[in-house]
């Protein structure tokens, strides 16, 4: 779909794009190709895809993928999508074609923390909307049966936090609530001009693929998210003095020494394993594997 076809289209169905809803939509087809490119996909793949909007990524998927679940906000677009799609569309596809194209019109942080889901064999493609983009990436990452892998397109900042290391100064809560699941790999930048209406900032696409072996059980997961929370409250002070607050001194010092932490360390600078380690010696069995 040209930046041409996106306004012809915006202007026949006479919808007007709303920002709150962070509705800036990826005309350019190389892009788009590059993301569908990381995303590996084949025909047994199942794809979820967060805010469509005008369909130009969502061809792709269901030119490629098995299933495709499409979720959007925008009643508007919902209706506009129905039409385009209507002959891959569930449950209304043309006869003797298998549907490949589910849609819900839903709010997608909403619809994934009310509908617990089982996404173990799902990838999610995606240019999230700007808004929600780190707390949907956070309600997935975090789910029982996370996707095997994300592949999506948000702000770069949010991309250089996804992606950042100890002592980087964009590492902090969504680094380690991401990473402790997913490995980040083969970013790359979107230029605002790729995008209709262009957006003041620029934006990448990250790669996150799921851990082979979770590093801490569900349990476990919870008291690292605690953890990770606590520390990062107020980053100018010393982590072990915040999170006496909530657990005990001698557990504290205990686990400081396994995870080879100084009573002076701050959040910042402890690295993902570090925090692993602590959890695993503040919650028993957190260490066992989902």
């Amino acid at each position: 779909m040209k930046l041409s076809d996106m306004r012809r289209l915006l202007e026949a169905g006479d919808i007007r794009l709303t920002k709150s809803l962070g509705q800036n939509f990826l005309h350019d087809g190389n892009q788009l190709r590059r993301m569908v490119g990381a995303a590996e996909l084949t025909r047994a793949d199942k794809v979820l895809e967060v805010g469509p909007g005008l369909g130009p990524l969502t061809e792709r998927l269901v030119a490629e993928a098995g299933e495709v679940l499409a979720i959007e906000k925008d009643s508007r677009l919902v209706e506009f999508l129905r039409q385009r799609f209507g002959d891959a569309l569930e449950p209304i596809a043309a006869p003797g074609r298998k549907p490949v194209l589910r849609l819900i019109h839903a709010d997608a942080l909403k619809f994934l923390r009310d509908a617990p889901h089982d996404w173990r064999n799902w990838k999610v493609v995606a240019n999230l909307p700007y808004s929600v983009a780190s707390p949907i990436l956070v309600e997935l990452a975090q789910a029982a049966r996370p996707p095997e892998r994300m592949v999506v397109t948000v702000q770069l900042e949010v991309a250089q936090r996804l992606t950042a290391g100890a002592d980087a100064k964009d590492y902090g809560i969504l680094t380690l609530l991401i990473q402790l699941r997913y490995t980040a790999h083969g970013g790359f930048k979107i230029p605002a001009s790729c995008f209709f209406p262009a957006p003041k900032v620029d934006s990448a696409c990250v790669k996150l693929l799921r851990r082979p072996e979770p590093l801490l059980d569900l349990a476990g997961a919870a008291t690292f998210t605690r953890i990770v929370k606590r520390s990062f409250s107020q980053r100018r002070k010393m982590m072990l003095k915040l999170l006496k607050e909530d657990w005990p001194a001698e557990a504290l010092r205990s686990g400081f020494a396994e995870a080879g932490l100084s009573d002076s360390a701050r959040a910042e600078s402890v690295t993902l394993d570090q925090f692993v380690t602590l959890t695993r010696c503040l919650a028993p069995g957190g260490d066992a594997q989902a």
